[in-house]
């Protein structure tokens, strides 16, 4: 820094230079320094946690008598504008520091207390009023579970919801379609094509139900436990009100925990969140990779539906298109199942009364929530709705499957069908063709018995 760039700030350590044009004073900048690891920076939603959970705390402690009702009023009016996203430059810190996120509690701190001295016109603390009645160990838990709900409520389950309601459209739309069921990859019995797609909709309908079993766990907030769960420095009621304050302002169902030495110690929640995000994944994962096998081809493979072409596929191979959504959808998928190793070994780091990995676990899991509702929406916009389905290849291929001869075993056997299946697939011929020579079966008893609509009925039960 040249002479004219910084200023001289202070902490219980000595004097920091500090940028000139920095919000933030010595504490922040000491951890700009010791922690040049990543271009990793808490997310958003993170910092919009903080500045609800740093407003709400100073409307309590004047609700309780220990903040004069100005100064209570200027940090919150500053708070609100940080949650607001009016300062997300101000926070400058790398994920990867201490491991209580102390270091950002006090970025948030200094922050706030810059703004709001400017604005009282007196001197606003960063620990003595801007942290009143806090820790950073409540409050970065705090903000976990408050981010990771509102990132939940506010984009991932309207993103599902919308994912489920574009599958459920396109399976009612193609369920007069019938085609060749697979297993091991291999022809199998009929099935309709509502009904595959009416199967990734059950997926994403138990996905959500997943996720929302999780959330009242993470409800659950930590502040009010301060140092080590005992609360010290903090008025008795200041959890719960805490707690109710955030609760009326977002509408959304935070109290206060019932063992605050959990909640400092542990990220169980947390944890539990990212394993149900895990298990979207892992639905998205397999209808991105049943879209990518219906669409290959379109001559070689099995070409029973063709995906939007949204770009060229090649930059060698003229005419050549990718089906590039479910493809990213797959590594979306990838990332979020890395991030739930990293949040899991994250979450077992807790050492007695704080855990020490919180910052990462913040990071993994607002990042998963992120890319599952982005990609959801993708998925549902740019190949479910716009798929169209090749009937006439379809139609095609069901009519020539032999394992339909399944649906004689009650009458013929197993072993009479076996012979009639291999037959007919040794000679290219049609099935009826050599049942009819086979069996004293009619051809009007064969049509009933091999109706492919017919044998796709049932597999749901309300």
């Amino acid at each position: 820094m040249t002479e004219q760039a910084y200023r001289i700030e202070r902490d219980s350590m000595g004097e920091v230079r500090v940028p000139a044009n920095a919000l933030y004073g010595a504490q922040t900048q000491r951890a700009v320094e010791n922690f040049p690891i990543s271009d990793l920076r808490f997310p958003r939603m993170f910092v919009r946690a903080l500045g609800l959970i740093k407003a709400a705390a100073a409307a309590v402690n004047h609700d309780l008598g220990l903040m004069e009702a100005d100064m209570a009023e200027a940090i919150q009016a500053v708070a609100k504008e940080v949650a607001e996203g009016k300062y997300d430059d101000q926070f400058v810190l790398d994920i990867f520091q201490t491991g209580s996120g102390t270091s950002t509690n006090m970025n948030a701190n200094e922050v706030l207390a810059t703004l709001a001295s400017a604005r009282l016109g007196r001197k606003v603390h960063p620990n003595d009023h801007i942290n009143m009645s806090q820790s950073s160990n409540d409050v970065i838990p705090t903000a976990i579970h408050v981010s990771a709900y509102l990132a939940v409520h506010d984009q991932l389950l309207p993103a599902l919801a919308h994912l489920h309601q574009t599958l459920l459209d396109k399976a009612a739309a193609t369920d007069h379609i019938v085609t060749t069921g697979r297993t091991h990859l291999m022809d199998a019995m009929p099935v309709r094509m509502g009904q595959i797609i009416g199967g990734w909709a059950s997926q994403i309908q138990h996905g959500i139900a997943r996720v929302e079993s999780s959330l009242p766990r993470l409800a659950e907030l930590a502040q009010g436990g301060t140092a080590v769960g005992t609360g010290i420095n903090a008025h008795p009621e200041f959890g719960r009100r805490f707690a109710a304050k955030l609760a009326e302002w977002t509408g959304l169902p935070f109290v206060t925990s019932s063992n605050y030495f959990e909640s400092l110690s542990s990220q169980d929640a947390a944890v539990e969140l990212s394993g149900q995000l895990n298990t979207v994944a892992v639905s998205l994962t397999k209808i991105s990779n049943d879209l990518r096998w219906m669409n290959s081809g379109p001559i070689a493979g099995l070409g029973e539906i063709s995906l939007p072409a949204l770009q060229p596929g090649s930059s060698i191979m003229p005419g050549k298109v990718n089906p590039v959504i479910p493809e990213a959808v797959l590594m979306v998928c990838a990332q979020v199942m890395g991030n739930h190793v990293t949040i899991t070994l994250g979450g077992q780091s807790g050492n007695f009364q704080l855990n020490v990995m919180l910052p990462v676990i913040a990071y993994n899991l607002l990042q998963s929530i992120s890319l599952l509702a982005n990609a959801s929406r993708v998925l549902a916009d740019k190949a479910v709705a716009g798929f169209t389905v090749n009937e006439e290849r379809i139609a095609g291929l069901v009519g020539r499957n032999p394992i339909l001869v399944t649906a004689l075993n009650p009458v013929i056997g197993y072993e009479k069908g076996a012979k009639i299946a291999k037959r007919a697939y040794a000679e290219g011929r049609s099935l009826k063709e050599v049942a009819l020579e086979e069996t004293d079966l009619s051809p009007e008893e064969l049509d009933r018995i091999l109706d492919p609509r017919a044998l796709t009925e049932g597999g749901i039960h309300d």
